[in-house]
């Protein structure tokens, strides 16, 4: 028995997904920069793909969707640009938070070092960010600001309609890392006030190296690839037109019936936290419910965290400790250090991120492992 419970790290693809790319491999398989028939078919594909896309975030008729190769190249093309922007009008301040995925923390780093001053906010201990924190760091120089929509390791959800709505005020860029949010709960980015806004398609049962950016209407993007006119000529590159289209149809797939989905995997969590988090010296990090549907995250005092999973995965059950990206780092997670936990309780850490497909009977066993080792390495 395999019980999947990593979905934050990547998810499986989905099967109407992958039948749609099919033909793009083998029969449609020109460059939609072609000007021949089957080179417009492709790009045909691409345009409507492309639609689909933009309807499911709610983008409108004159907002960008550049694809990228996924989620950490559109958060470096996004703070990228919000730089750019900041030295054409003499603002070196950006604002974002310490909890941030490193896509977004390394890339502001880099700015750093190029004069730039990086405002880290500190995050309180549910991980949710205070709009009026966002308020009170913004200044007269200050260029944009990065506030993830929800966290990837402890899936907390930002109050990003706020934030957008402060940055707006102030006529500052908005960046939003919305890699796990979207395909999982709404993203709407008119409601939200972003002007950039990340996704990746493997996070929502699409395929891997394709993701994208979204940019509101006559927000400055500066490109990192340059070469061809592909993507409104700020992407360079033959577009990933299989990718593309998987993307659509799986972006799609996960937004029906979502209020039902998400419903369903609320309940199931909510059974996984309550159990496990009523374990004495267990600790559950982040909000108890402003958070994802799907995302658990525990840290359990007197316990190496490799062992817990090593025990996991020796009864079927793949969970992980936190960011995949991170995953052959020896040092603590930063998300969890900013909640404040100490060196040894980041590294008890279990996440546990689900979908819709776990039954109630797989997470009862989760349930009843997890209680099972725990036993065993306390004793």
């Amino acid at each position: 028995m395999i019980i999947y419970a990593d979905n934050a790290a990547t998810t499986k693809l989905s099967e109407k997904a992958f039948n749609a790319m099919l033909p793009y491999f083998r029969e449609c398989y020109a460059n939609p920069s072609s000007a021949h028939f089957l080179g417009q078919k492709a790009r045909s594909a691409l345009r409507e793909s492309r639609s689909v896309i933009a309807n499911c975030l709610n983008a409108g008729p004159n907002d960008k969707l550049i694809f990228t190769s996924g989620g950490s190249e559109a958060d470096n093309l996004a703070i990228n640009s919000i730089a750019s922007y900041g030295i054409r009008h003499n603002r070196r301040h950006i604002i974002s938070s310490k909890f941030e995925h490193h896509a977004v923390l390394h890339s502001l780093s880099e700015l750093e070092k190029n004069g730039f001053e990086i405002e880290l906010l500190d995050i309180p201990e549910d991980g949710i960010i205070e709009p009026s924190a966002v308020a009170e760091a913004i200044r007269e120089d200050t260029a944009g600001v990065s506030i993830m929509f929800a966290n990837n390791e402890i899936g907390t959800i930002q109050r990003i309609e706020e934030i957008g709505r402060i940055c707006r005020s102030h006529g500052i860029l908005f960046h939003s890392d919305a890699v796990q949010a979207v395909g999982h709960i709404r993203v709407d980015v008119d409601l939200t006030n972003v002007d950039y806004l990340s996704f990746s398609s493997h996070k929502f049962h699409g395929p891997k190296g394709i993701g994208g950016l979204y940019v509101r209407e006559k927000s400055p993007v500066s490109p990192l690839i340059y070469g061809g006119s592909q993507e409104y000529g700020l992407r360079a590159g033959t577009e990933n037109l299989p990718g593309i289209v998987g993307t659509a149809v799986a972006l799609e797939e996960s937004l029906a019936h979502l209020d039902y989905k998400i419903s369903q995997t609320t309940a199931i969590r909510t059974y996984i936290q309550n159990e496990i988090a009523s374990i004495p010296s267990v600790r559950l990090n982040g909000h108890p419910l402003e958070r994802l549907p799907g995302n658990l995250n525990f840290a359990f005092d007197g316990v190496d965290g490799d062992s817990l999973r090593y025990l996991l995965e020796e009864k079927g059950i793949c969970a992980s400790a936190g960011s995949a990206c991170n995953s052959s780092s020896s040092e603590p997670s930063h998300v969890l250090k900013a909640l404040g936990l100490s060196d040894s309780l980041c590294k008890s850490a279990l996440r546990l991120s689900i979908d819709e497909s776990l039954s109630i009977q797989d997470a009862a066993y989760i349930v009843s492992s997890i209680k099972l080792i725990l036993s065993e390495l306390w004793d």
